[in-house]
This record gives structure tokens, C-alpha cells and sequence, in this order.
């Protein structure tokens, strides 16, 4: 297994990996951006996002997908947006390599905090992320406005 900074020829596979996690997520229609976006947005001269793949035979078979975000109370922070690994190598060390690079990358650049989100159903993350010692907020809520609340939004001020 090789884990490395993806390129854009790798947004196929990424993009692959997206889909099969929205599937898990029972999400198999959110998904809408495109490979053409993806190295758009990753490739630019300003990122928008960085990712880190795993490879095992020439196949992309994780991703962990991540970008900075500030915090008014620890500044520079790491958002890991998705680490996603394919199902039938889920169990092999993909997902921990590809956390364990993260958690690299978030020491290397001196961030104070690294989060992301996890569903209350997906247990074995859950405990995956316990065990390596995260804190999992329960008092928190996720906030979000789709593309169509932001337009309703918008429309009644």
C-alpha cells in the first residue's frame, strides 16, 4: 500500500470513492460535482481542498479529503471532509494509514485542531475514532442550508 498526495489523474478514482460513501450514507443521489470540479478545485493556484490517496495496485482504494478552516479560538485547524476506503478492503489498515497522515499533515502545519463529522449510526467509526483518542462532541449539532434553503432564503430577504 502507498499512501501519497492525490493529482488530478486520480480524480476519477476520488470521485469513485465519494459515490461509494454517499451510497453508505444512503445518500446515492447527493453526490453532484464532477471529476472536471474536483481538479478544478484541487488543483487551482488557491485549493480548495487537498487529498490524500491510498493505493494498493495501481488502484486508488482511500481517500482521506481534507481543507484548512480558521477558529477564532485555536486559529490554523484541518477539516477532514471525507476519509473513505473502499468496502472490501475496509479492515486492511487503509482507513488508519490514511488517518495517520492527517494527523501528519496536521502536525506539520502546526494546526491546533483537526475535526470532522461522523454519523451516529456508523458505529465501528465511532469506536475507530474513540479508541484513537478523539473527542466526539455529543453536545454539538451540525448546522446546514442546502443550495435550495440558501435560494428560499435569499427569496423571502
Amino acid at each position: 500500500m502507498i499512501i501519497r498526495k492525490g493529482n488530478p489523474e486520480d480524480m476519477t478514482g476520488v470521485l469513485s470513492l465519494i459515490q461509494e460513501l454517499a451510497d453508505f450514507e444512503n445518500e446515492p443521489n447527493a453526490v453532484v460535482i464532477t471529476v472536471e470540479d474536483l481538479i478544478r478545485d484541487g488543483f487551482s493556484s488557491t485549493p480548495l481542498f487537498h487529498v490524500f490517496v491510498a493505493e494498493v495496485e495501481s488502484t486508488i482504494v482511500g481517500i482521506a479529503l481534507y481543507y484548512y478552516r480558521y477558529s477564532t479560538w485555536k486559529g490554523k485547524t484541518i477539516h477532514l471532509e471525507d476519509l473513505v476506503v473502499k468496502e472490501n478492503m475496509r479492515g486492511s489498515g487503509v482507513g488508519f494509514a490514511l488517518y495517520s497522515e492527517i494527523m501528519k499533515q496536521g502536525k506539520k502545519d502546526q494546526v491546533r485542531r483537526i475535526e470532522w463529522n461522523v454519523l451516529d449510526w456508523n458505529t465501528p467509526a465511532i469506536n475507530f475514532y474513540k479508541k484513537s483518542g478523539a473527542k466526539i462532541l455529543d453536545d454539538w449539532r451540525v448546522v446546514q442550508m442546502d443550495e435550495a434553503a440558501i435560494d428560499a432564503f435569499l427569496e423571502k430577504n
